[in-house]
């Protein structure tokens, strides 16, 4: 019988990274989440639905600031040093990325000496970081600028762990979706290259093993919750319709199905957007005529008549581009409407059974920057890689 090995997740999100390693045999003590929205989703799906954590009787199980963590119970997070077997999990990364406007002074940047700190007073065997590709680039090329990658290496090199970094591109594990991250791995004890050596292997044969491939396209991702398929009155939200599901078209979509009683039901959070009339008859002219995986902005954002910043219409036939926070940016690849929250789970590879609590959108003008759901949704980090990471990881630490 294998020992269950533990873990601390912390900036946990929603839970992506905590339910890829729960499905690789981890056991998590507790995680660490600042949105109240986010914890809420982590708790219901790993605390209420799977009993995962252990959480420790002198931690309520609510949500937390790293900061507030460290302030409050450092008493009794020194009680865990060397009992740990892996702290996981990265620093949000909006200051460092390259999609939205790099901000060397956003606050959150700060963030990782409170991350160092809190890996100092555990010292956990390994240590799994994920971030942004742009974590990887210096803030001021003119003078040099040091990336963040290489300070939280010296920072974390200082406390004796022993470090490998890669760029890891999340599609190549069978996610529908261009994501490439900054991976970071740390150990006291082993050669933490050994984790990117093993991975390659380690993923051929859990996919071959799942019946997956290692290219998911979009419509093998989603097309079975087409609008067409049938709609119902949303379960959630007056005034709005939900989706039904359509017969499993691909081994990926019965892979996130299992454990749900599908057919002519409806998925959680698959509620469609009431788009105007208007918009619908320029989403159907973009669907008809754009080019597909081309973001619409400057000239084509003029000739389809697009009034937003800009959009990307989805492949069907390809995969992704990397998913953000706001489901405006992406056009069905069929259909002429966003994305909805099921939608992007689907993409981010969370199973259908796992569901998203707090608002769909904002509303008004806070809803470019603040869409709850979505926003949990693309923040994660896609449950496939993490669970496949978390078979590598469990093997560094079983054969130390």
């Amino acid at each position: 019988m294998d020992t269950q090995l533990t873990y601390i997740d912390l900036f946990a999100g929603c839970g992506g990274l905590s339910l890829g390693l729960h499905k690789a045999g981890w056991k998590g003590l507790f995680a660490v989440e600042k949105s109240r929205d986010a914890f809420e989703t982590l708790s219901y799906n790993l605390i209420k639905k799977c009993g995962h954590f252990d959480w420790p009787e002198w931690l309520s199980i609510q949500n937390y600031d790293i900061k507030e963590i460290i302030e409050k119970y450092k008493d009794s997070l020194v009680t865990l040093r060397g009992k740990v077997d892996l702290i996981a999990g990265g620093p949000p990364c909006q200051g460092f990325s390259m999609a939205g406007r790099r901000d060397e002074k956003d606050e959150r940047n700060q963030l990782i000496l409170y991350y160092v700190e809190f890996i100092k007073i555990i010292r956990p065997k390994v240590i799994f970081f994920e971030n942004v590709k742009g974590f990887t680039v210096g803030f001021d090329k003119k003078r040099n600028g040091k990336p963040y990658s290489d300070i939280i290496q010296e920072l974390l090199e200082g406390i004796g762990y022993r470090l490998k970094g890669k760029i890891v591109d999340f599609s190549n594990f069978g996610i529908p979706q261009r994501r490439k991250r900054f991976i970071l791995i740390g150990s006291l004890h082993t050669d933490p290259s050994l984790f990117f050596e093993r991975l390659e292997d380690l993923s051929k044969e859990f996919l071959l093993e799942n019946h997956l491939k290692q290219f998911t396209t979009v419509s093998e991702a989603l097309s079975d919750l087409l609008k067409s398929h049938g709609i119902i009155d949303s379960p959630d939200t007056k005034k709005f319709y939900a989706g039904l599901y359509g017969v499993s078209n691909s081994n990926y979509q019965r892979y996130l199905r299992k454990g749900m009683i599908c057919e002519g039901k409806f998925a959680d959070s698959h509620r469609f957007a009431n788009h105007k009339e208007e918009t619908v008859s320029v989403f159907k002219n973009i669907v008809d005529n754009a080019p597909k995986n081309k973001r619409l902005d400057g000239e084509l954002k003029s000739q389809f008549n697009l009034k937003r910043r800009g959009a990307f219409l989805l492949d069907g036939d390809d995969i992704s581009p990397t998913l953000t926070s706001n489901p405006d940016d992406y056009l069905h690849y069929s259909e002429p409407r966003i994305l909805t929250v099921r939608e992007y789970a689907r993409i981010q590879s969370f199973p259908d059974w796992y569901e998203f609590k707090g608002k769909y959108t904002t509303g008004g003008k806070r809803r470019v920057h603040e869409v709850p759901r979505y926003t949990q949704i693309g923040n994660a980090i896609p449950p496939l890689f993490s669970e496949q990471a978390g078979l590598v990881l469990k093997e560094m630490v079983t054969n130390e």
